[in-house]
């Protein structure tokens, strides 16, 4: 019998920053994964001496100092900049929309030329919407057309939303587009942090030193493990609190039944011979018609050289009960649901809930790790 003060379900990114805190304070934990490797989605694995993303693109991007300088006691970052491109048709353009993006669509040069067109069209938005006497946009077609009009609406945003959600954007609700940043500056940074880049060799290395000196067991459900460990009787390890960083609808069984998410599917391939497939990282394709919704390249995270590559197709999907949940839908229906959950999980006061399945919601990297401190800083305090 071992006697442990947590028991972490999950090794991802919040449950190893958890427990390497914890351990610091002299705290002993043991964590499990249901899958066959640590790390959650932001594991990575090294083909043709290629890091390769396993669960999509992972760029680190954060304007906290702390939180830079602690993910840095893990692995150097490069100076990587996250700077995709779209493809519509036989058009390619720059993202995020900036002057790039705009003297491409309309052949112009000038922050003034820009404005004013895309000012136009959203006059044009507007009084459709008058027309029809709706004066506020009630849905995301009408929100997006209201912010950007139509050309950058029609190329770069309709097909690609309508894949990633799986229902056409007049069926959507408004507030997944609450704003549409445009930049009348020729500037194709997709962020706007103080600091970004990608770990040199991936970010498993920061995991495995996050939880270095902690019990780790792989490929085991969360309830497999507990019946498991009461099978040893009086033998059984004994776990002051748990931290569960699964699903918290799924933790309660779906007693009230199931939250909502979007998941994706990966198609990853090596192409041995092709030193460099697309020229960038990542490439979005906005057409409807394309099934997939970007391509990642690889070894452009790490501006790889050599003469292979690999690339991953990433195709939206909806998600069912067993599907890998990515991303939360947080509409009004679901987030009532998490609230109630929520008071469920205030019965329960030795189990914790976090990260992005835990509490229900999308995180950057740098917020998972800013949260996952919070939550040690309160259990600390007792």
């Amino acid at each position: 019998m071992q006697k442990y003060d947590y028991l972490i379900v999950g090794t991802g990114l919040f449950g190893s920053v958890f427990a390497f805190e914890m351990k610091k304070a002299g705290k002993k934990c043991f964590a499990i994964d249901r899958r066959s490797h640590l790390g959650g989605n932001i594991y990575t694995e090294k083909v043709k001496d290629i890091q390769v993303h396993q669960y999509g693109a992972h760029i680190f991007h954060t304007s906290d100092k702390k939180i830079w300088d602690y993910v840095n006691q893990f692995a150097e970052f490069n100076q990587y900049i996250n700077s995709p491109v779209a493809i519509y048709g036989d058009e390619l353009y720059n993202l995020p929309f900036n002057m790039n993006t705009f003297s491409k669509m309309w052949g112009i040069r000038t922050p003034a030329e820009a404005k004013g067109i895309i000012e136009t069209q959203r006059m044009d938005a507007k009084r459709a919407m008058e027309e029809r006497n709706v004066s506020e946009p009630g849905n995301l077609e009408e929100q997006a057309l209201s912010l950007v009009g139509r050309d950058i609406y029609e190329k770069l945003i309709k097909g690609y939303t309508q894949k990633q959600w799986g229902r056409e954007c007049d069926q959507l609700p408004a507030f997944i587009i609450k704003r549409l940043p445009v930049r009348f500056t020729y500037d194709n940074n997709y962020f706007t942090d103080r600091y970004q880049g990608i770990p040199i060799g991936g970010y498993t290395q920061i995991i495995e030193k996050l939880l270095e000196g902690t019990p780790v067991r792989l490929g085991v459900e969360y309830r497999d493990f507990l019946k498991e460990n009461a099978s040893k009787g009086e033998d059984a390890d004994v776990f002051g609190k748990v931290l569960y960083t699964g699903m918290i609808d799924e933790y309660f069984d779906y007693c009230l039944g199931e939250l909502q998410y979007r998941s994706l599917r990966f198609e990853t391939e090596l192409l041995e011979g092709c030193d460099n497939y697309q020229g960038n990282a990542v490439v979005n394709y906005t057409e409807q018609k394309v099934p997939y919704t970007r391509i990642i390249e690889h070894k452009h995270f790490e501006f790889g050289t050599g003469p292979d590559t690999v690339i991953t197709r990433e195709y939206p999907a909806e998600w069912k009960k067993g599907d890998e949940p990515y991303y939360p839908i947080n509409d009004e229906r679901n987030n009532e649901l998490f609230r109630r959950y929520q008071e469920l999980a205030a019965g329960e006061p030795g189990i914790l809930f976090g990260g992005r399945l835990g509490q229900y919601r999308y995180y950057d990297m740098d917020k998972v790790i800013g949260a996952a401190l919070s939550m040690v800083s309160d259990e600390l305090k007792g």
